[in-house]
């Protein structure tokens, strides 16, 4: 994993920054209660959190799609407040884990769309945005999509084409809510060696999983919200521990270091006998 960032005076400016972020849906419960961090080029945060900890609410005010209640959101040093949304479309990529747009389109003008930030106000996307569209789709596995409606594949399918669309857009950060959701097996191991590989072009990445062993294997950054506003962030060795996890999943597991892989593994036991 890469870890650059841009430098003024030998001062690293973060790629991604929280400043004190807070957020709550009622006055008297702080979903996120005073969350800061700094992310820089190529770093890799994974967040994990019970249902309803506030995961998604995270990467919502990180892209401007909520409002926190205090606290700031920096891109490259630079204030998200102050930047309009095709400014902050440019450096900020989001994957939700759904949509479905008003309108069916094939796949390939679907993941075209993502060149927008990039085009002028009544530009139309050209050749060469459609080359970038192709060439991501054939780089992800899935150029047989492209000729298909959005909503006629499957829920699988359309979680690689979101992906597809984001990376056309060429942000420097890009934020991924539960990328696996929907994948089998394969698929979500595929999706995570592309995490990794774009941590290796110096893109920042944050998303949110509910497999302990998605961080252990992207091992990069976690992060643990707590669903009271609760927020701690470390390396995988600093945060990944049994008891950790067994605060968040409610369930008895171990942590067992696997030789053969060269790593630990997340296991339970059996469910009968």
């Amino acid at each position: 994993m890469t870890s650059g960032a841009s430098a003024v005076a030998g001062t690293r400016i973060p790629a991604l920054a929280a400043r004190g972020l807070s957020f709550s849906y009622s006055k008297d419960a702080p979903l996120l209660d005073g969350i800061s961090f700094s992310l820089f080029s190529g770093d890799i945060l994974t967040l994990l959190g019970p249902n309803g900890s506030g995961k998604s609410t995270l990467l919502d005010c990180l892209c401007g799609i909520l409002q926190p209640v205090s606290g700031s959101v920096f891109v490259n040093g630079a204030d998200c407040s102050s930047s309009s949304a095709i400014e902050l479309a440019r450096q900020v990529g989001y994957v939700p884990q759904t949509d479905m747009p008003a309108f069916d389109f094939p796949v390939r003008d679907y993941v075209v769309m993502g060149r927008a930030p990039h085009l002028g106000l009544f530009q139309t996307p050209g050749r060469k945005e459609y080359e970038v569209a192709d060439a991501t789709l054939e780089s992800l596995g899935i150029a047989h999509l492209a000729d298909k409606l959005y909503s006629g594949i499957s829920g699988g399918e359309r979680q690689q084409v979101r992906i597809a669309r984001v990376l056309v857009q060429t942000p420097g950060v890009i934020l991924m809510d539960e990328p696996t959701n929907h994948l089998d097996y394969g698929n979500q191991i595929k999706i995570l060696k592309l995490v990794a590989d774009l941590s290796e072009r110096g893109i920042t990445v944050v998303l949110t999983t509910h497999m302990p062993e998605h961080p252990i294997l992207l091992d990069g950054m976690v992060g643990i919200l707590d669903g009271k506003g609760g927020f701690c962030m470390g390396s995988v060795a600093e945060i990944i521990s049994e008891s950790a996890l067994r605060e968040i999943y409610r369930v008895d597991l171990r942590l067992v270091n696997i030789e053969e892989l060269g790593r630990l593994v997340c296991v339970t036991g059996k469910l009968k006998g």
